[in-house]
């Protein structure tokens, strides 16, 4: 009998913050799989608002509850690290039809540098299907509330960093 390989899932991106969507995500990936480790990209072409230690620490914070859910900062190709965490699936959301063209494409590139990868794509429950980190940060810069749409931690997080 051969023995359990470890299911393990990437949730990749630059959480720029992590948003209610993004953990609706995760914590359905954490009873899917064993593991799931959420890899926050430096991304610097995409000009991030947070710093990467700030937007790891947020994702620990809000994931703390979740005791298969660990939170990586990387800056390397994604199938590189994910040889490095041992993990075999790639989980993205798909909130709109518009999202799936692109994830489609990097779906099929990534499958094409590691055939043995697989990409699991999740759609948001209803109540999250509008939150983007873009809105969020749109938000928060102008002052409004964003409470519904984020952890307290990360709300007051945005809050402090628009208003010093």
């Amino acid at each position: 009998m051969s023995a359990h390989r470890e299911k393990i899932a990437v949730y990749p991106g630059t959480f720029d913050p992590i948003t209610n969507g993004h953990f609706d995500l995760i914590e359905r990936g954490a009873r899917m799989f064993d593991k799931v480790v959420i890899a926050v990209a430096a991304s610097p072409g995409k000009h991030p608002s947070l710093d990467l230690d700030t937007r790891i620490a947020l994702a620990q914070s809000v994931c703390a509850s979740l005791p298969n859910v660990s939170v990586i900062g990387f800056s390397t190709l994604l199938t590189s690290m994910m040889h490095e965490q041992g993990a075999t699936i790639i989980l993205r959301g798909l909130r709109a039809v518009s999202d799936f063209e692109y994830e489609l494409q990097l779906a099929n590139m990534n499958r094409a540098q590691n055939p043995e990868l697989e990409s699991v794509f999740l759609t948001p429950a209803v109540e999250n299907s509008y939150i983007s980190s873009t809105i969020v940060r749109e938000i928060a810069k102008l002052g409004g509330d964003i409470s519904p749409l984020v952890h307290p931690q990360v709300a007051e997080a945005l809050r402090k960093h628009y208003t010093t």
